[in-house]
């Protein structure tokens, strides 16, 4: 057998550079998407992955991603591409409808047109905010591959469309389409637009002496945090999966922002982090999902899938890193 290739869409975030190093470090020959001249991440990423093979094309032109299979000519191909920011969605719905949903449509046509729904496995990464945190009626044993959809979001609404597709591909034309669906996976490559990365970032300002609190919405949200490098482990399992299905990826703990708030400042030998948050009225959204908590069991059982960070060790890293990362730039 030959070297394997792999063909990823989202590159540049926060789970395709997890997945590209995982890739990497497995002797693949890796290929990316990315949107041309609009990325501004493009050199940053070729300096740390000098070995990937980047590709211009768009998720909303089908043309130019079936130019992109037809050049990597992928054994996996990982849809990680969306409008991802649940916030973000609800002010710009429409772009959101056309990346997240019509752009995996267009990557699996990309796939079936080209000839290569039988040799190219297809992987999409949909989300736990499909769930929506309504119809909760399973306490303490979370949402699994079976529990109802009901999305709060223009997010989570698009993306159960990619998911329902992926499923549609994989029963009409036999392509091995799997879906996983992760719950919050956070690290050091999140976004500084994101809550936690947010909250990790502020609280290594103010140990530092940069910045003298923090502006947030709800704190009440609860949601099932795991780390994002454990998750992309779990999306590399499934496409070595003899079969291809669907499957939850997440911890089976459920922790609020608070929770997040307060470990994060602990990190840093604060008790009290009152002091040091304001809440904004701009950070809460038109419909919040309450609590948001997975059930694992099924890629625990049949892929022997197990996180390996806990929520503390999560939250700790992060500090840590936005700490060091700041620190090297008021060195430097």
């Amino acid at each position: 057998m030959g070297q394997r290739s792999a063909l990823i869409t989202g590159i540049t975030g926060q789970d395709g550079g997890h997945l590209a190093q995982l890739l990497l470090e497995q002797d693949y020959q890796v290929f990316g998407v990315i949107r041309g001249q609009s990325n501004v991440k493009k050199s940053e990423f070729l300096d740390e992955y000098p070995n990937v093979t980047l590709i211009e094309a768009d998720l909303l032109d089908s043309a130019s991603i079936i130019r992109a299979v037809e050049q990597a000519d992928p054994d996996e191909f990982y849809n990680l591409a969306a409008i991802s920011h649940v916030g973000y969605s609800f002010k710009n719905p429409t772009l959101t409808l056309d990346t997240t949903a019509g752009g995996v449509l267009n990557c699996l046509e990309a796939i079936r047109l080209t000839g290569r729904g039988s040799s190219t496995r297809f992987y999409q990464a949909s989300t736990s905010e499909m769930y929506g945190g309504l119809d909760y009626n399973r306490p303490g044993l979370g949402y699994d591959e079976h529990s109802p959809f009901h999305p709060r979001s223009p997010y989570g609404v698009a993306k159960l469309y990619g998911h329902w597709i992926t499923k549609n591909f994989r029963e009409s034309y036999g392509m091995f389409a799997s879906c996983g669906i992760l719950f919050n996976h956070e690290g050091e490559r999140r976004g500084l637009e994101f809550v936690t990365r947010k909250i990790s970032n502020a609280v290594a300002r103010i140990s530092l002496g940069l910045q003298d609190h923090v502006e947030l919405g709800d704190l009440w949200p609860k949601r099932d945090w795991g780390y994002a490098g454990d998750y992309v482990r779990g999306m590399w399992q499934m496409m070595q999966h003899s079969e291809p299905d669907d499957f939850v990826l997440a911890t089976g703990e459920t922790h609020s922002i608070e929770d997040f708030l307060s470990q994060a400042f602990n990190a840093i030998g604060v008790d009290d982090w009152h002091p040091y948050v304001r809440r904004n009225e701009a950070f809460t959204r038109p419909a919040e999902v309450d609590i948001l908590l997975g059930n694992p069991a099924k890629a625990e059982d049949v892929l022997g899938w197990k996180r390996e960070v806990d929520f503390a060790g999560l939250v700790s890293r992060m500090v840590a890193h936005d700490i060091s990362l700041l620190d090297g730039n008021r060195s430097s």
